[in-house]
């Protein structure tokens, strides 16, 4: 009996053994592939179920391995779209690992995945806006699907772009309209130079890896407006400077596309012409911002991506029109960068990071506790550490400001992806700092009379304070609750927080 009892005692042992080395190889095996493609998803970012029915098949295809026909399918709407992404590379045509390798990664992160991720507290968030005057437009857009919300404090007026309506709009002090024109699907983007504006164009509000979108540039007086670049891949950002000190104006563009985005530096050769150079060929290209960062005398760029390989990514300039990549900041896959902002929030003369997580529209969405605000400080040497985290679900812009003038730095918040279930009022978050970096959460009375998806703070009215603009697209909500058909009635295509400090 006893002897029974030992075989048997051995055999479990070895069965667990087993277990335990069949685990351990499905970790290394998803670090060593994984990695090749974006930072190491751990198992616990999202649940059993996200694992299994949506993240591993996907993750399949960039190894070569389709489980099921339907997964091609997903890869492009369109004709068009499918020779882009076949053209690419970046779903091998054979497998890249064997069955039996592919299937222990799976088992991995099935074992160790959650049933249900970590669930984020429900927040304290005072109804009525300390300070500032909800001001709501008469304009009605229906449905109201803005892609661009951006005061402009020199005619104390705010430019709009409209996706539905394929319209650049602009509005008065008092939200009357003022003009507007039909100039593609989803405006995007801004920057105001000395005799003109150049407007980036996505060209497809949805997924597409379409060349649809360019940067246009639309003249201050007479001329008519016209495409600087074309072809673009759903941009959703473009930047203008010198970048190789030739004395013409490079641009910077941003195209998230779906599969093949990338951020490109188009070098102006001065005869009209623009030849464009990769410096990141990776899709979910988001902003940029075009500064010195180390003091040389020369402009850099440090961009913003999500899609996959998320991160801030740094682009020394060397002179010439090269760059040197360094990664400032690289995040999970799941996070769903949605904005930064370049902002000196500890007030030491050096920019730190305001970021923002809280994409949520690939697959059914769950609510995540890393999704939120987090200021990143900068060790003055472009090295960046976590120093707050403000969880916000779906948090999908953070503007820094001191919007109550006390000399510290307060943070406005929208978010597209709220929990609408239980605490819909996280749609706009006013953090207070208390001047020790502690917030105090408060919104309007009604925050959800929008969508909230873009966001700007500036003077605008020219008063010496920060004013908040948010623009709203009605997108669906999971599960349905009846606010989009209220959005789509009530057509307000965005709200002025006008601060009454002053």
């Amino acid at each position: 009996m006893k002897r029974i009892i030992f075989l048997l005692s051995v055999g479990i042992l070895s069965a667990c053994s087993s277990d335990k080395k069949t685990a351990d190889e499905g970790s290394q095996l998803a670090e060593t592939y994984c990695v090749s493609c974006h930072s190491f998803p751990e198992p616990d970012l999202i649940d059993k179920n996200s694992w299994e029915q949506y993240m591993l098949p996907r993750m399949g295809m960039f190894l070569g391995i389709v489980e099921h026909d339907s997964l091609r399918a997903s890869i492009a709407s369109t004709e068009a779209d499918l020779k882009n992404v076949e053209a690419s590379g970046i779903f091998p045509t054979q497998p890249i690992l064997s069955q039996e390798e592919w299937q222990k990664i799976k088992d991995f992160y099935i074992a160790n995945a959650p049933d249900k991720i970590k669930q984020p507290e429900k927040k304290s968030i005072t109804k009525g806006l300390k300070g500032f005057e909800v001001k709501v437009p008469e304009y009605k857009l229906s449905p109201p699907s803005i892609t661009m919300a951006r005061f402009d404090t020199v005619n104390h007026a705010i430019f709009l772009g409209d996706a539905n309506s394929q319209s650049l709009m602009v509005m008065s002090s008092e939200l009357q309209f003022l003009q507007g024109a039909k100039i593609g699907e989803g405006p995007v983007w801004m920057q105001e130079l000395q005799d003109e504006y150049i407007i980036t164009v996505m060209g497809s509000f949805s997924p597409t890896d379409y060349g649809s979108g360019y940067v246009l540039s639309l003249p201050k007086t007479s001329g008519k407006a016209h495409k600087v670049i074309d072809s673009l891949r759903r941009p959703t950002h473009s930047n203008v400077a010198d970048l190789n000190g030739d004395g013409f104006t490079d641009i910077v563009t941003c195209e998230f596309a779906k599969w093949t985005g990338k951020l490109t530096l188009w070098l102006n050769d001065g005869a009209g012409k623009y030849n464009p150079k990769t410096l990141r060929n990776k899709p979910g290209a988001i902003s940029s911002y075009i500064k010195d960062l180390n003091n040389d005398n020369r402009p850099d760029i440090i961009a913003l991506f999500g899609q996959g390989d998320e991160g801030i990514f740094i682009y020394y300039n060397e002179g010439n029109g090269n760059f040197r990549e360094e990664t400032a900041l690289r995040f999970p896959p799941s996070y769903g960068s949605t904005s930064f902002k370049l902002y000196d929030f500890n007030n030491d003369g050096h920019d730190d990071i305001v970021y923002t997580a809280g994409d949520n529209a690939d697959f059914p969405p769950i609510l995540k506790h890393y999704h939120g605000v987090y200021i990143f400080l900068n060790d003055r040497n472009n090295h960046f550490k976590q120093e707050h985290f403000l969880q916000l679900n779906g948090a999908y812009a953070a503007v820094p400001n001191d919007y109550d003038m006390d000399g510290d730095i307060d943070i406005a918040a929208i978010s597209f992806f709220p929990d609408y279930q239980a605490q819909p009022v996280e749609s706009f978050v006013y953090y207070e700092n208390d001047g020790n970096n502690n917030f105090s959460l408060s919104t309007f009375d009604n925050p959800t009379m929008g969508r909230w998806i873009v966001m700007d703070a500036a003077d605008y009215d020219g008063d010496g304070d920060k004013d908040i603009v948010l623009g709203s697209l009605a997108f669906e909500v999971v599960p349905p609750n009846g606010l989009v058909e209220r959005w789509v009635e009530q057509g307000i295509p965005f709200i002025v927080l006008e601060n009454k400090l002053k």
